[in-house]
Order: C-alpha cells, then sequence, then structure tokens
C-alpha cells in the first residue's frame, strides 16, 4: 500500500458542543537573524593580514641559495642560521598572529 504525498488536510468537527477543546496558540515568538555584517571586524582582518605576511617572509627566508658547485657541499648555506632558526621563529609568529585575530573580539 503505497501513501500519497499530497498535501494533508485537518478537519476539526465543530458540531459537537460537549467538547472542551479551545485553539492553542503558540507562546514561541519569531526568530529574527541578525544582519550585523562579518563575523570578524575590520581589526581581525588586519591582523590576519599582517599574519599572513608574516608566514609568507618567512617562507622567503626558508627558501634559496643554492650551491655554487654542484660538486661541492656547503653547510654553511643549508644550514644557515636564518632558515633555521630566524625562519621557523618568524613562521610561527605569523600563525600565532592568526590564532590571535580569530579570537579577537571586533
Amino acid at each position: 500500500m503505497s501513501q500519497s504525498k499530497g498535501n494533508k488536510k485537518v478537519v476539526v468537527n465543530t458540531s459537537s458542543p460537549d467538547s472542551n477543546l479551545k485553539a492553542t496558540t503558540s507562546s514561541l515568538k519569531e526568530a529574527t537573524v541578525s544582519t550585523e555584517g562579518f563575523l570578524f571586524g575590520r581589526k581581525n582582518f588586519m591582523i590576519m593580514l599582517v599574519g599572513l605576511v608574516l608566514i609568507g617572509l618567512g617562507m622567503l627566508l626558508m627558501s634559496g641559495g643554492s650551491m655554487p658547485s654542484p660538486d661541492v657541499w656547503d653547510e654553511d648555506l643549508i644550514y644557515s642560521t636564518r632558515r633555521t632558526l630566524i625562519a621557523p621563529i618568524v613562521i610561527l609568529l605569523g600563525l600565532s598572529l592568526q590564532i590571535y585575530a580569530i579570537f579577537a573580539k571586533k
């Protein structure tokens, strides 16, 4: 037996006088959607932009510096302080600014 998915109708019998049924009303008010704009304010976006710049700067500091000769291995170029210490610190500062920008109030 298949049921039809059409509109259902509610029939109210008003002819019986013994019925003590009364119409009910909802006590819930209509929900209104607040349209205040974006979740983040201008301050948040500026902090995010600075964080992205710091992350990009850290990546640039970590890259580059190819060997002058493929036959020579120079550890000072690959394991320099700029690549192993300064660049990761700059990237971590950028990531921490991103986290701060997410949690900061407008």
